[in-house]
C-alpha cells in the first residue's frame, strides 16, 4: 500500500527556498503507476493498482485511536529546548526562522542569502513547520499501516528527514521523523526490535546520533557487539532496541573533511551507525553485495541481543529510508560521488523488499532524498513490481 496526501506536499519555492526538489514527486510517481483509480479522502483521484491512503484513511485503516504525532513525541527524542523554540509563540518566531535558515542552508559563510529568495515567497516559514509536522505524522502512520497487516508493506511518499540532530536541524531536515516514529511506535506497541535501513546517498548521521543519545539515557537497549557477550534475557525484555544501518557515499557531505573537522567527536556526523557502509565512487557494482553483507551483520547483532535465541531473532518492524539521490540523474551537487543506474537502484530496492517479504517482516518505506526532474523514477519503477 501507499501513503500519500496533498497535505504532505512541501513546495519549497512557495517559501522562497530554491531547492532542486520537485514540488510533488509523489504525485508524479502515482501518475506513472496509474491503472486503477482510488478515491482519496479529499475527493480527488489517485492512480495506483492498489490501495492509496490519505492521512485520514490511514488513521482509520491502521485502527489507531491516537492523535497524530504530538509535541511530546518530538521531545521524547529531540532536545526539549530545541523543540520549544520551534513551537514557541510570537516571541519565538525569530528562533524558528533561525532554525529554518540553518536547516536549509539559506545563509552562506559571508552572511549572504544562499538559495533563498524571500521576495518570491508566497507563504511564511512558520507554515512550513506545520507541514513538516504532518510529514512526521506520515512516517509514524506508515509504520502503523505496515504493522496492521503483517507482513505489511507501506511506501510513504514523504518524510526521510534523517539528518536532523538532537538539538538542531541539518541537511534540509528540521526534525527527524524516522527516529521520532520509531520511538513513538515502541512506546505504543509491544515491540522489542526495530531495524532502520538507510539507503539515502548521504549518511544517516542525525538518526545515528539520536538513537545513540536515547541509549545513553537508558531508554533503548545497547546491542552486544559479539556473540560471546550476549545481553541476558531479563535485561533484553525490559527495553526495546533499535538497530541502524546506513549505506552511503564514503566521501562528500556530511563526511567531507571540513564538516568532520568542526563536529564534536560524539556528535553527528562523527558518530557511527551500528553498521556504516561507505561506497566509494566507482564501486557502484558492489552496492547490493555490500548491502547484503550489512544486513547479515544486522542479523548477527540481533541474535546477540537474546541469549539462547540466536537462531530465531528477527525485527518486529523495518524502516527503509529509500533515498533516490543515489540515482545517476540526481541533480543535487552533494550527491554526485555515488551514481547508481536505474537498474542498480531497482536491484537494491528489490533485494531489500524480497528479503523482508520472504521472512514475513513488516516494513515501512520512507521516500527520503531525491532531487531534480527525474527523482521520481527509481521509486516508481520499484513500486511497479510490488504487488
Amino acid at each position: 500500500m501507499i501513503l500519500y496526501d496533498p497535505a504532505l506536499i512541501m513546495d519549497f519555492q512557495e517559501y522562497g527556498i530554491m531547492l532542486p526538489i520537485a514540488p510533488d514527486r509523489g504525485k508524479r510517481i502515482l501518475e506513472s503507476l496509474g491503472k486503477n483509480y482510488v478515491p482519496s479522502a479529499r475527493g480527488d483521484t489517485m492512480p495506483y493498482p492498489g490501495p492509496v491512503f490519505s492521512i485520514t484513511d490511514a488513521l482509520v485503516h491502521s485502527g489507531s485511536n491516537n492523535m497524530l504525532t504530538t509535541r511530546e513525541d518530538l521531545e521524547r527524542i529531540h532536545c526539549k529546548e530545541f523543540i520549544a523554540s520551534l513551537y514557541g509563540g510570537s516571541s519565538q518566531k525569530n528562533r524558528l526562522k533561525t532554525a529554518m535558515f540553518t536547516t536549509y542552508e539559506l545563509i552562506d559563510s559571508h552572511g549572504c542569502p544562499n538559495r533563498y529568495e524571500p521576495q518570491r515567497a508566497k507563504k511564511p516559514l512558520s507554515e512550513l513547520f506545520q507541514t513538516i509536522l504532518v510529514q512526521v505524522s506520515g512516517t509514524w502512520l506508515a509504520c502503523c499501516l505496515a504493522l496492521a497487516e503483517g507482513p505489511g508493506f507501506c511506501y510513504y511518499l514523504g518524510g526521510g528527514m534523517h539528518h536532523a540532530r538532537f538539538d538542531s536541524g541539518s541537511g534540509f531536515c528540521l526534525v527527524n521523523d524516522i527516529a521520532i516514529a520509531a520511538v513513538k511506535i515502541l512506546n505504543e506497541k509491544p515491540l522489542r526490535l526495530i531495524w532502520i535501513i538507510d539507503l539515502d546517498v548521504h549518511k544517516g548521521d542525525g538518526t545515528a546520533e539520536l538513537i545513540s543519545f536515547a541509549r545513553q539515557r537508558e531508554e533503548l537497549l545497547i546491542p552486544a557487539i559479539s556473540h560471546e557477550k550476549p545481553v541476558q534475557d531479563g535485561t533484553a525484555k525490559e527495553k526495546p532496541c533499535i538497530l541502524t544501518l546506513s549505506i552511503h557515499m564514503a566521501r562528500g557531505w556530511p563526511l567531507d573533511t571540513e564538516n568532520l573537522r568542526v563536529s564534536a567527536k560524539d556528535r553527528a556526523p562523527n558518530i557511527s551507525s551500528d553498521i556504516d557502509i561507505g561506497i566509494e565512487s566507482g564501486e557502484e557494482k558492489e552496492y547490493t553485495l555490500r548491502l547484503a553483507q550489512g544486513i547479515r551483520e544486522l542479523e548477527r547483532l540481533s541474535a546477540a541481543l537474546y541469549l539462547n535465541k540466536q537462531n530465531n531473532v528477527k525485527p518486529d518492524l523495518v524502516m527503509v529510508v529509500d533515498g533516490a539521490d543515489t540515482y545517476e540523474h540526481d541533480e543535487l551537487p552533494s550527491s554526485n560521488l555515488l551514481n547508481l543506474t536505474l537498474e542498480q537502484c531497482l536491484e537494491r530496492d528489490n533485494y531489500v523488499y524480497r528479503y523482508l517479504m520472504d521472512r514475513s517482516i513488516p516494513s515501512a518505506w520512507i521516500q527520503s532524498g531525491g532531487y531534480g526532474s527525474r527523482a521520481w523514477e527509481p521509486p516508481a519503477y520499484f513500486l511497479q513490481g510490488v504487488r
